[in-house]
């Protein structure tokens, strides 16, 4: 027997009973045509792909040189919570407290999290408590800022590089590559599939 789930419209909130969609298929509002869900095709694979680059560009981010300034004959570099220290050590604890949490902690939270569904998915086993890790990891996703950050750094060196000869690190790299891999993740991972894995429709 088919499957079916209610759900409503999100543009004129109609009820109605979705089927299990096959790879790659579509469901529309009868009402207004509005697109209810897409199943996406190997979202598991391709999102557990991507979430494993993520996680080896988090720790390279993480552990090399972030940006290199050299004055004259003096180089400086930096690592990623550097500024999040000298924010701190400035008097700016509840921004660097905002910086460490959007930057560092919740995308590694996210990473980890994905990583706890994702791969005992994969090998069709069921650890305890995925349902609220998965539920964790979807009210993270909106609080992972590093494009921010990221255009923060961007509009700085615009103006430091008057003063001194900006050499981009490593990290700099791994950094806007993880920001590329977690938009893919968010792009290819279908969460219906995923609760349907999780918690199966009778």
């Amino acid at each position: 027997m088919t499957a079916l789930r209610i759900t409503a419209c999100h543009e004129c909130d109609l009820l109605q009973r979705l089927p299990s969609l096959p790879p790659g298929g579509t469901a529309r509002c009868p009402r207004c045509g509005a697109l209810l869900h897409r199943r996406r095709v190997d979202s598991l694979q391709r999102a557990l792909a991507l979430t494993l680059a993520g996680m080896m560009l988090f720790l390279v981010a993480n552990s090399f040189p972030f940006l290199g300034f050299r004055l004259q004959a003096q180089v400086q570099e930096t690592i990623l919570v550097t500024g999040i220290y000298k924010l701190y050590s400035q008097g700016l604890a509840g921004l660097a407290t905002l910086v460490l949490l959007t930057t560092v902690l919740f995308p590694a939270a996210q990473l980890a999290g994905l990583l706890y569904i994702l791969v005992p998915l994969k090998l069709h086993r069921s650890p305890p408590g995925m349902a609220g890790v998965y539920r964790v990891v979807r009210a993270l996703q909106p609080w992972s800022m590093m494009e921010v950050f990221m255009l923060g750094i961007l509009v700085a060196l615009v103006k430091l590089a008057k003063m001194a000869t900006i050499l981009p690190g490593i990290s700099l790299f791994a950094f806007m590559a993880l920001i590329f891999a977690l938009a893919g993740v968010s792009a290819v991972l279908d969460p219906e599939g995923v609760w349907e894995r999780i918690s199966p429709r009778p």
